[in-house]
């Protein structure tokens, strides 16, 4: 038996490994998740087994748990060279005599048990074959490593307590510090629980009163029941949770991409826009819980590389649904869209940014009814230019030009931008133009990011460029550079967006910037992208949950932290606005009507024109009172009604109030006085003259338009449909 010991040993010798072998093959049971810079910005649980820190270095650890150590399980550390003999013959000794003693292991032994699984401590303790293979490899380990290494690898691979294993993971889960902070106390208890790691907290304080004496010396009085009182709290802490930090949601998804096994992962993250970014939601997300929100995300974007500055997924513990990343989550986007939609009839020439539009009620025939678009505030500008309407976020003005482009080829230009859109463009129809289709922040942003760049699409990054962090992202035209440019001035123009945000909103930033903001339909998202010359950030604020916010605006949700990100970033780098790219130049142009102020105006190359103006015929009813001003004897010309038309159904939104569901009833007059006219459904007289405004409820209808005498002079039959149609009062 005992040459079979022997042979075991010298298996061990031939096989004795070096330090920084050992070392390198360390695996904390956490990955750290870096910054670009190296700062930690997510601590991960990776391995749910045993509980092991990162490794610490020997300068890393308190002295006086170095101290402690050595008293308590090897006081001749320094002196032997593996094998404690005299331990040794003490141990016989008291073994012959039936006397309890401690054993007689060494720290080098005890290493060698943690390194070789044949020399591993069992439930029944080591046989004499282990105990000889253990004094054969801790003299080789002698001979090769040196003591300070020795100490340190028994430190980081000693098991303490439960599923706790090195000095890393003991500190900070029962003393909430890390290593180098223990002070005598903590020291002396945690080498109490090498010993015995999962006694009762007044037998390891016991023991660590013994080991706090022979640290301090006898002329230094020690208050046992003190160390008692600190064993109790310390063994009733719970470990850490499995995962802390400033970027969970990155941290998650970049785990899932990187190799098994990896004590630390780098991303493009940057730990201090992290932080601010995560600041800034969480304050302003304080200040509206008023309103009924508790959720948003921001991502930052490096123009340039594409690179993911920060990612905030949620508004952590404000929110009822923290895991939810918001950066990723399907939302409606409103009308961020817009400048997609604008930019595409530039690029096809079938608009151009001093192009007037009709922004007043329109009734839209589709498959499911007729479609009645609404300006945000339910009024209408009249005719504006294209400029306006988009700077200022008006509704119908993008549902006519979008009536021009058609759904399907602006879903395939939202593709072309990265938005994955979960339908064709025909499904979702002409509210594609104000955002009916759900898409993530992040590829919104992302698309946000191509307009930056001239209308070039690169995927976003949070994974470091190999080989170089310098390297430049494969590019793809997904947009006309002309038309990016166009759309660019227009969503960096105060005065343009004056008519709905006012000359003064907090859109208005002291350096270049584009940005727009969109509110989904019953204020259930709030966003706020754009750019300035090197960053794109996109904000969205809401409830994970899709409950409606409560008057809250794109300049009131997201739009303020959105510009405190950029003020941020800017405070000393400049921002300047792009240069135009060949094919576009700017001309002096005028609005018939005093429409708009005259103005210079950008054009593609071959589309620009001097004046803009609208040129509307004679209505009938005044071209008939002036032919009859001319002629007496003409014939009478009876009321007719315009609007609406005959057959029309109506779909009530039960998201939207009714009382703001009101339909314009149009008519001509003819060779009527107009102030003769009568709107009449059913009994009810609902109003006078050419025009009046009817709310609608379920049902099939007769409009009828009547003289002063009450005579039928024109009927219009309709339908209206929808039921469980929300109370009539609604939230501001």
């Amino acid at each position: 038996m005992v040459l079979a010991a022997l042979a075991m040993g010298a298996a061990a010798v031939s096989h004795a490994i070096g330090f920084e072998e050992i070392r390198q093959a360390y695996r904390p049971s956490e990955t750290l998740v870096l910054d670009r810079h190296g700062e930690t910005l997510q601590r991960v649980r990776t391995d749910m087994t045993v509980r092991r820190g990162p490794w610490v270095p020997l300068d890393g650890i308190s002295p006086a748990l170095r101290m402690a150590m050595v008293l308590s399980e090897d006081k001749r550390f320094y002196e032997h060279s593996g094998v404690d003999w005299r331990a040794v013959s003490a141990a016989a000794w008291a073994n012959l005599w039936n006397k309890r003693t401690r054993g007689a292991s060494t720290l080098t032994m005890q290493l060698a048990g943690l390194l070789d699984d044949d020399l591993r401590l069992g439930n029944g303790g080591r046989n004499l074959q282990q105990k000889i293979g253990q004094a054969v490899t801790a003299t080789r380990l002698e001979s090769s490593w040196r003591k300070d290494q020795i100490l340190e690898a028994y430190l980081n691979l000693v098991p303490f307590r439960g599923e706790l294993v090195g000095i890393d993971a003991l500190s900070r889960t029962l003393f909430d510090k890390a290593p180098h902070g223990l002070n005598e106390s903590e020291a002396a208890l945690a080498a109490a629980l090498v010993r015995s790691p999962n006694a009762q907290p007044a037998a390891v304080a016991k023991r660590a009163c013994g080991v706090l004496k022979e640290m301090r010396g006898p002329k230094v009085p020690t208050d046992c029941l003190v160390l008692d009182m600190q064993a109790e709290i310390a063994l009733s802490r719970r470990a850490f949770t499995a995962s802390e930090g400033i970027a969970p949601h990155l941290a998650r998804r970049l785990l899932a991409s990187s190799r098994e096994g990896e004590a630390q992962v780098r991303s493009t993250l940057d730990a201090r826009l992290q932080r601010l970014a995560l600041q800034s939601l969480q304050q302003h997300v304080k200040e509206l819980r008023g309103r009924h929100v508790e959720d948003g995300a921001v991502i930052v974007l490096d123009n340039a590389s594409g690179e993911v500055l920060a990612w905030v997924g949620s508004t952590g513990a404000l929110s009822a649904a923290a895991e939810v990343d918001g950066v990723l989550a399907q939302r409606q986007p409103g009308s961020t869209l817009k400048p997609f939609l604008y930019a595409q009839a530039f690029a096809e020439q079938r608009l151009t940014a001093a192009s007037l539009l009709d922004d007043s009620p329109a009734y839209l025939p589709t498959a499911s009814g007729l479609y009645i678009p609404q300006n945000y505030d339910r009024q209408f500008k009249g005719w504006v230019s294209a400029r306006t309407a988009l700077a200022s976020s008006l509704n119908v003005p993008a549902v006519r030009t979008l009536v021009m482009v058609s759904p399907e080829p602006f879903a395939r230009q939202l593709r072309a931008l990265g938005i994955a859109l979960k339908e064709n463009g025909d499904y979702y129809g002409y509210s594609l133009a104000l955002g009916s289709a759900e898409v993530s922040l992040l590829q919104l942003t992302n698309a946000y990011r191509a307009l930056a760049n001239g209308g070039r699409f690169s995927p976003a990054t949070f994974k470091p460029s190999v080989p170089s962090p310098a390297s430049t992202p494969a590019f793809t035209p997904a947009l006309d550079p002309r038309a990016a440019f166009i759309v660019t001035d227009i969503l960096s123009d105060p005065n343009a967006r004056a008519r709905t945000f006012g000359t003064d909103s907090i859109l208005a930033t002291r350096f270049w910037t584009a940005v727009k903001t969109g509110t989904s339909k019953d204020m259930r998202d709030n966003w706020a992208v754009g750019y300035s010359q090197r960053y794109t950030v996109g904000v969205w604020v809401g409830n994970a949950s899709g409950k409606p916010m409560w008057d809250v605006s794109g300049t009131s949700g997201a739009a303020p932290i959105w510009a405190a990100l950029m003020r941020e970033l800017h405070a000393r780098t400049p921002s300047q606005a792009p240069r135009p790219p060949p094919g576009v130049l700017k001309t002096a142009v005028n609005f018939g009507d005093q429409l708009e102020a005259t103005r210079s105006e950008w054009f593609l190359a071959g589309t620009q024109q001097p004046l803009f103006a609208v040129h509307t015929a004679p209505s009938l009813s005044s071209s008939k009172q002036a032919a009859r001003a001319k002629d007496s004897e003409a014939p009478a010309v009876p009321p007719r009604i315009l609007s609406p038309q005959d057959g029309t159904i109506l779909a009530l939104d039960p998201d939207i109030p009714p009382a703001r569901q009101r339909l314009t009833l149009t008519a001509d007059a003819g060779s009527a006085n107009p102030a003769d006219l009568r709107w009449v459904i059913g009994k009810r007289e609902i109003g006078k003259g050419p025009q009046a405004q009817w709310l609608p409820w379920p049902g099939r209808h007769t409009v009828q338009l009547r003289d002063k005498g009450g005579a039928v002079r024109d009927e219009r039959r309709l339908e209206v449909r929808g039921a469980g149609v929300k109370g009539l009062t609604e939230r501001k």
